[in-house]
């Protein structure tokens, strides 16, 4: 059970100021969600396998292969300017 030290113990780790009556209530709050963990923890999953997806995932990307291979040549005489073996571009302000 949840009590009223624990709740000021962690708030004063996270640095938060709380009201008597933020503390009622985070104590209680608290204390109903360790209650459903319990209860959680009573379910048997002895016979359920691990899973590292929820569906199933299959990769459907293509593997990439060079269809047509250019020159660096080619590639330049596509360039509007260029200098020295590099694509000339504006400047940018």
């Amino acid at each position: 059970m949840i009590t009223i030290k624990d709740v000021e113990h962690v708030a004063k780790l996270a640095r938060l100021e709380l009201t008597e009556d933020e503390k009622q209530l985070y104590t209680k709050q608290l204390g109903d969600v360790l209650k459903y963990v319990d209860q959680m923890n009573e379910v048997d999953t002895s016979n359920v396998k691990p899973m590292t997806q929820v569906i199933d995932f299959v990769n459907v990307m293509r593997e990439d292969k060079v269809v047509y291979e250019q020159t660096k040549e080619e590639l330049m005489a596509n360039a509007p300017d260029e200098e020295n073996g590099f694509f000339k571009v504006p400047k940018i302000n």
